[in-house]
């Protein structure tokens, strides 16, 4: 577990110099927020007129599931839906970090037609990621067996670790989402093998972020609640989207690295050990 954090910590620092280079890179995971309230404002509008919201309204007070067909379609929807924004989004992240990487000077607008190069591909990816993930999802909360929650856990993350360079396979080759899936997973097991397990965790970033975020939102809030959610509403967006952000960044070194290049301030080393063998 030590090993895991101090490995995460290695690859955020190389991260954090190369997000330094382009600190509007944190904008893609703002962007990226901004459209998934925007989506889900038009479907609870959908629903609204639906009747979809009363429905969920009775069913929760009731016990009873009263669903429609409706229903289910606006659900599958917003999930793919969502799915879809947070992919293009990440798609023109990594693209942008891919030409910083190799030695270009991205902005947000060649990020964004980078993504849009390629919009039929990453909806298709999103239609898939989405599917699968809703289908995992319907699984785990249909079951109360251990053990049938270990198999699901254990099919979604043989998919996470097969489906790791989608993205940057899409952005970069210019493949379709079937192809970007089998070239993920080959690039994967040709650099680190066929049986390995990550040494890298972002959740622990993810809570430092926040802490650091929220804690002087908090203290000010006790003086001001004002104040305290003005300064709120700047620092936790910015964390996350730095966190978010040096993410993208490491997947696509990762990215590079597998493709046999060294990526620019990255130890190679330290990326060759990314993944460990099981």
């Amino acid at each position: 577990m030590f090993r895991t954090i101090r490995h995460t910590f290695e690859l955020m620092k190389m991260s954090l110099r190369l997000l330094q280079k382009d600190r509007e890179l944190i904008l893609f995971p703002i962007m990226s927020a901004i459209g998934l309230i925007v989506m889900l404002g038009m479907f609870l509008g959908l629903a609204a007129g639906t009747g979809t919201l009363d429905r969920l309204d009775a069913a929760s007070r009731v016990g009873t599931d009263a669903a429609e067909p409706v229903d289910y379609v606006l659900a599958v929807a917003l999930y793919i839906g969502a799915s879809f924004v947070v992919i293009f989004f990440n798609s023109a992240l990594i693209a942008a970090a891919l030409e910083r990487l190799r030695g270009g000077d991205p902005n947000i607008g060649s990020g964004l037609r980078a993504a849009a190069a390629h919009l039929p591909a990453i909806i298709g990816w999103a239609i898939i990621a989405g599917t699968v993930g809703l289908l995992l999802q319907m699984l785990r909360n249909r079951t109360d067996n251990f053990l049938a929650r270990l198999a699901i856990g254990l099919v979604g993350g043989a998919w996470a670790y097969m489906t790791f360079f989608v993205i940057p396979v899409l952005v970069a080759e210019g493949i379709g989402p079937i192809d970007a899936i089998k070239r993920s997973g080959s690039l994967v097991r040709e650099t680190w093998g066929r049986q390995a397990a990550s040494s890298f965790g972002f959740g622990i970033v993810y809570l430092i972020a926040g802490v650091v975020a929220v804690v002087p939102a908090v203290l000010l809030f006790a003086v001001s609640p004002v104040l305290g959610i003005i300064v709120g509403a700047i620092t936790i967006p910015i964390a996350i989207g730095t966190v978010q952000a040096m993410e993208g960044i490491f997947k696509a070194a990762l990215y590079e690295f597998a493709l046999g290049e060294s990526p620019l301030e990255f130890d190679s080393k330290t990326l060759s050990g990314a993944y460990r063998a099981l």
